[in-house]
Order: structure tokens, then sequence, then C-alpha cells
């Protein structure tokens, strides 16, 4: 954990991405098992339970998304310092909010869900079925926010191969027992329930191996550290920060999918399916994201601005490469993808009528994305969240003039003028970070 002094390079920020978005190709492989388990029961009901009820659960588990976030950025910046306690006490830390935080869901589950099924009323088998589900996996939220914490916490470190490994070895748990116990024991969607149970504490205890060199310091434990009042209250204004902006971000994709249900169920349909291009994009632009984020954050820490614009740059330089390639990929191969996502001639002919913005939302978003983890890094969360109110104010405005002349293509214009706005007043706020490292790096 000593000052990290290596250059620059785009090897090294491949080194941090690559596992990342290896991983991250890995979670919609356990949604289809998932499904695909479930399927082979004959019914439609436990389909729709185990779906509605991993949504519910993933939504109560995303609003502490801020963990993972805040926890990167306070830890690379600590590790690019070379302040070896203060990066064990962010371990602790996080380890304590995560832990604390799914013990609260535990003991809320009956409220908690009860507003669930208000907002996302399902049919009474479906629903009966759903909280059957949710009741076992629900033991499990301490390990799944505190794997937010220790996903971060690596990542700070620039371990993303860890964090490949611990996702692919969660994943495969629950891939292998999903089918022994829906398929060999027959025993529905509990055992669907049981399989992420354990997967997720087994994931969080292979967290815990992985870290286990924190572990062995005193560091960890050095209680005055872990409970400096100074500390703490930065990391709890970052995450405040961060939870804010996340929640604006959410109510823009809310506000969306509700407004798609106006123009009836093919363009609703559509626009889920569409919504999958979205997902793609996200999930390959991580990884630079995270590289910007720990490459960032370890410049902020030694207060090396030069090394700051070089994180940024080449970080951004290789988003652009691949918001290139599925720009392309979109344009080339869009209408086979929609294809494979569904067999309705109806939805398919919708979705086409639409994919002219999922080619261009990369393009649109790739600002928005790379300055994120560039932010996050800093852990400047009070200009993301401030961004992100802008944003969303533009995307209302842009919506409301658009949708009625313009119907569902109205919609997706206001979504993708949302990332531009956002990209664009984070850019402006860039250089007011630069300014604030300090010092540029010596010659």
């Amino acid at each position: 954990m000593a000052e990290t002094t290596a250059p620059i390079t785009h090897k090294r920020v491949l080194n941090i991405a690559i596992p990342i978005v290896i991983s991250n190709a890995t979670v919609p492989i356990l949604g289809a098992v998932d499904t695909g388990v479930v399927g082979q029961m004959g019914e439609a009901a436990p389909i729709g339970a185990v779906g509605i009820g991993a949504i519910i659960l993933t939504a109560i588990y995303w609003v502490f998304g801020f963990l993972r976030m805040g926890t990167t950025g306070l830890t690379s910046q600590a590790h690019g310092a070379g302040r070896t306690g203060e990066v064990a006490a962010m371990f602790t830390r996080a380890m304590m909010i995560g832990l604390s935080a799914g013990l609260a869901i535990i003991l809320l589950q009956i409220p908690i869900f009860y507003g669930a099924f208000l907002i996302s009323p399902a049919s009474s088998e479906v629903e009966s079925l759903a909280r059957d589900y949710m009741a076992i996996r629900v033991w499990s939220a301490p390990a799944v926010i505190a794997l937010y914490g220790v996903t971060g916490w690596l990542i700070a470190q620039e371990r993303t191969r860890a964090v490949l490994l611990l996702q692919v070895v969660m994943n495969g748990i629950n891939i292998i027992l999903d089918l022994w116990f829906v398929l060999g024991i027959g025993w529905g969607i509990e055992g669907v329930a049981f399989a992420t149970f354990i997967a997720e504490w087994s994931g969080l205890a292979l967290g815990l191996w992985l870290c286990r060199g924190v572990l062995k310091s005193p560091a960890w434990k050095d209680w005055p550290r872990v409970f400096d009042r100074d500390r703490l209250t930065l990391m709890m204004a970052v995450n405040r920060d961060i939870l804010l902006r996340s929640l604006m971000l959410q109510a823009i994709f809310v506000s969306f999918l509700f407004t798609a249900g106006d123009f009836g169920d093919a363009e609703l349909a559509a626009n889920q399916v569409l919504m999958q291009f979205l997902h793609i994009t996200a999930y390959a632009l991580d990884g630079f994201a995270f590289a910007a984020e720990a490459l960032v954050g370890q410049a902020m820490g030694q207060r090396n601005r030069a090394d700051l614009r070089r994180s940024a740059v080449l970080s951004s330089f290789w988003g652009v490469i691949i918001t290139t390639g599925l720009t392309l990929s979109f344009a080339l191969f869009g209408g086979a993808i929609i294809d494979l996502m569904t067999t309705s001639g109806e939805v398919r002919s919708e979705a086409r009528n639409y994919l002219i913005y999922m080619i261009l939302a990369p393009v649109a978003g790739i600002a928005a994305w790379m300055l994120d983890g560039i932010f996050i890094g800093a852990t400047r969360a009070q200009d993301m969240r401030n961004m992100m109110a802008i944003s969303l104010v533009v995307y209302v405005f842009a919506a409301m003039l658009l949708v009625p002349d313009y119907g569902n293509h109205g919609l997706w214009i206001a979504l993708l003028i949302s990332f531009v706005a956002r990209g664009l007043t984070l850019g402006l706020r860039y250089p007011a970070l630069e300014a604030e490292v300090g010092r540029a790096a010596p010659e």
C-alpha cells in the first residue's frame, strides 16, 4: 500500500479496465440462467415472481451503491498519498456501513416489501411467490452491501483482477446451485433464492480473503482513526452527495419508463428491449470509468496535476475507442440484436423505429460516463450532485417540449439530451478540479 509512483500508461489503464469489462459480461449470464431454470417448471407465475422479486431487491440494494463509489474515491486518494493507515481504516468503515445497512434491511423487510408491492403490483399468485423468494434472499443483504465496499476498496488499488475473480466465483456458485436446487432437487423458486443467498455470502467470504492483507495489519482496527470525526464527516458528505446524484439519475429513467407506458404496449416493450443497448454500453464503459476513478484518485492523493490530467485523458481515450465500436456495432447489427431479444414481430418493428437513438446513445453519453469516473476518483461528489440536478431539469423541460408533438421519439431525444447536458456541465467543472490539485508533477 505504498505510494503509487508507476507512470500512467495505456497498459496500466487496460490492466484496470479489462477485468471489469469481463466481470460485467458475467452478469446477464446469471440472469439468463435464473430465468431458464425457473422456466423449466412450465408455469408463468414462478418466472414473474423471480423477476419481480429480483428487481425489487436490486432496487433496494442499489440505494447503497454510493458505498462502492465513495469507497473507491476516498481509498484511492489515501493509497496515492501513501497513507496506509487511512486505506485500512476505509476498509473497516466500508464493512461497518455495509453490514449495518444490510441488517437494517432485514429488520425493516416487512414495511419495505409492503411498499415495494404497492409501487409494483402483481397478481396474488406472483406476489405470494415473490414474497417467498425475497424472504430467503433478504438474509444476504449484509453480504451484498458489504461487497460494494470490498469492490470499491479493491478497485481503488487497481486490483480489478481480484474483482473479476470475485464475480466469476460468486456467479459460478450461483449457477451451479441453481441447476442443483431447482432441476435436481425440485425446490422451485426457493431453490433459486437459496442459491443466490449462498453465493452472496460465499462472495463476501472470498472478498474478505482477497483483502486478508489488510486484516493481518493492526491498522484496520485502529479505532481512533476509524472513528475520526473529520474523516467520517467527509465520508458521509461524499456518500450523501453520490446518493442524491444517483436518485436523480434513477428519477430520469423511472419517469422515462412510466411515460413510455402511455404510448401503448408495443412501444413500451420496444423501449424495454432498447434499454438493453444502454446496459451493454454501461457494462462496456464501466471498466474505463473505474480506471479513471482509481488513477484520478491516486493522482489527487499525490496532488499531482499532470498525472490527474493524463489519467483522465488516457482512460477517456479508451472510452472513446469503445464508444466508436459500440456505435458501429449497433448500426450494423442492431436489428439482429433486437431479433435475439424478442420474437414479437410488432415489438421488433417498433424497436427498429427507434434504433437510431441507440446508435447515438454511446456518443451522447460518453462524456457523462467518463467524467462520472473522473469526479468519483476526485471525490467531487457535490459537483456530481449539482450537475445531475441541472441535467434532470433539462430532461424534464425537453420531455415537456418534445413528447407532446413527437411522442416516443421525443422521449428518446429528451433522454439523450440529458446525457449531453450531464457531460457538458461536468466538463465545465473539470478545470476547477485541476486547479484544486495544487501542484504539477515534476518534469
